[in-house]
């Protein structure tokens, strides 16, 4: 079957009955969200009719190692946990096709989204444009460089949004929450990594919890837990 004859819709009823809903995600927003944002329209064309398939999809043909959307259930995930609200600030690291970024846009006033590989930020522009998401801005560049300097411009922020799993989360990142500002990231080495959401309570007080586990790719360039050990 083609991707012209796929019946996305009857997919995407599917996607959101059997991976979203079984993943306790039932936030009525969000299941909204999922049933009008193609996600098929982030797709590459090689990929497109396994767009709402419960698995990561390349975004490379052929595939790239750790270069792919996260799949449906783990990315509605995350935005429900987030608890966005529409005056939100966010930032959103390692854009990939734009997808996750834009989710974000729709229930918060604006993203950054920062994207290491050119061409990806490329596609997710293009993409980000076609699906009329104009409160999205990307941004190319390595964001853990100079202390996360790319990342500065916009905070602070009233959530983070990392879409790559990290070794730890640094706490340069951590300082450029505002007070009340939440924090997602997937945290751990396989096989054993934790969804970790972080809350800034106070200036100098975070509480973090660990509600779920996930394997996804690394981002790149983030700093390594130090081996030195007393």
């Amino acid at each position: 079957m083609t991707a012209t004859a796929f019946d996305f819709d009857k997919a995407r009823f599917n996607m959101i009955e059997q991976q979203i809903r079984p993943w306790e995600v039932l936030d009525a927003r969000v299941l909204a969200l999922l049933g009008e944002l193609r996600r098929e329209d982030f797709v590459p064309e090689a990929y497109r009719a396994l767009a709402l398939s419960d698995l990561e999809i390349p975004l490379s043909h052929p595939a790239v190692e750790g270069e792919s959307m996260l799949a449906p259930k783990v990315e509605a995930r995350i935005v429900q946990d987030l608890q966005l609200r529409p005056t939100d600030n966010i930032l959103h690291i390692g854009t990939g096709s734009g997808y996750l970024a834009a989710l974000l846009a729709r229930l918060g006033r604006q993203v950054l989204s920062i994207e290491i590989n050119p061409r990806l930020a490329d596609m997710a522009r293009t993409n980000l444009a076609r699906a009329g998401v104009d409160n999205v801005q990307v941004k190319t560049a390595d964001a853990a460089a100079g202390r996360f300097a790319p990342c500065v411009s916009e905070a602070p922020y009233d959530a983070i949004v990392l879409g790559g799993s990290v070794a730890e989360i640094p706490t340069d990142l951590l300082e450029l929450l505002r007070v009340g500002g939440r924090l997602f990231a997937v945290v751990g080495e396989e096989p054993i990594m934790r969804a970790t959401l972080v809350t800034r309570g106070s200036e100098t007080g975070f509480h973090s919890e660990q509600p779920w586990d996930i394997v996804i790719p690394r981002l790149r360039n983030f700093p390594q837990p130090s081996d030195f050990r007393f």
